[in-house]
């Protein structure tokens, strides 16, 4: 087994096929597809299963890939501690739920340390996700909410897959409509102003149970419920169609403009939001800066309960 193979074995699962593999690799796709062939003999199991559409992971496939990518962080970690500055590609990832103040610390921390050469993701996606992201070594970071509703479930969650969960902040509900929306010009809502607006919702995939909800009071019936998968089309549609989603608060005008407005909601209920990371792996160092960004906006937020854009904080 070599550095190279488990590099390898970690490109071919992102990129989903062979080829495509051997052309980010920079290699032949017999040099590759032997280079795998041989790491499978070594240990005697079967990592990809062939098919027309390209190659899928077998269930110990998906066990190798965890630990390869475990192995690969570590490495990362001993050349960010020890190799040259001029000469380290500068790696991070993170996966979180729709929220402004990650993006923002992200491109902090870009800003900060990104230098001559890097590789730095951000992932909004699904929570579920998030949570295979980071037990999965995809990410060293995830966010994500805990309220009373979800919390037995997600920290069993958690539990199943190594990762530990660090609390941010306290937020309290609110709605996000558009800036014609005639909810608007209220000073709060509640339940019942929204009941003839339509309930825009983060699709969850094939987690879309109610507790991987990215929004609270996701139990609760609506008339008009649309479901979208990315921020921009949330907030076009919230525009458009005079549409509401719940969330916690916080918008940055420079990343989503001036036509969203966050309105406080009336309801008992408060959201814990927090990051997750894996508890059998070290945070490399700019897991370590972001996370430091992440903790600067939460005090500003538990200082003035409001982050310095418009109102409080989630999306």
């Amino acid at each position: 087994m070599t550095f190279a193979q488990l590099t390898y074995v970690v490109e071919v699962a992102q990129a989903g096929t062979i080829s495509k593999a051997a052309e980010r690799l920079f290699l032949s796709q017999p040099s590759l597809t032997a280079a795998i062939k041989d790491l499978e003999q070594e240990f005697g199991i079967s990592i990809f299963k062939r098919t027309n559409k390209g190659v899928l992971l077998t269930p110990e496939g998906e066990e190798f890939l965890s630990y390869a990518r475990q192995i690969l962080s570590q490495t990362r970690l001993l050349e960010e501690r020890y190799s040259s500055e001029l000469t380290q590609r500068h790696q991070f990832c993170v996966s979180t739920q729709h929220y402004s103040f990650a993006v923002d610390a992200f491109v902090e921390l870009l800003t900060a340390y990104g230098g001559e050469e890097y590789d730095f993701r951000i992932r909004e996606t699904q929570t579920y996700e998030i949570i295979e992201d980071v037990a999965k070594l995809k990410s060293e970071v995830g966010i994500l909410y805990l309220n009373d509703f979800n919390e037995t479930v997600l920290r069993k969650a958690f539990r199943e897959h190594n990762l530990h969960f660090s609390p941010l902040f306290i937020a309290k509900p609110h709605v996000f409509v558009g800036i014609d929306n005639p909810l608007a010009r209220k000073k709060s809502v509640t339940l019942q102003d929204l009941q003839p607006f339509p309930r825009l919702s983060y699709e969850q995939g094939e987690h879309n149970a109610f507790y991987f909800s990215e929004e609270i009071l996701s139990t609760l019936e609506s008339k008009k419920d649309i479901m979208v998968c990315d921020r921009a089309t949330l907030f076009n549609l919230l525009i458009g169609l005079n549409g509401y989603t719940i969330c916690s608060g916080v918008i940055n005008e420079k990343l989503n403009g001036k036509n969203i407005v966050a309105i406080p909601l009336d309801v008992n209920e408060s959201i814990q939001i927090g990051y997750v990371t894996h508890n059998k792996v070290a945070l490399g160092r700019f897991a370590a800066l972001y996370l430091e960004r992440l903790h600067q906006y939460a005090q500003v937020h538990h200082a003035s309960t409001a982050f310095p854009y418009h109102r409080s904080s989630h999306r």
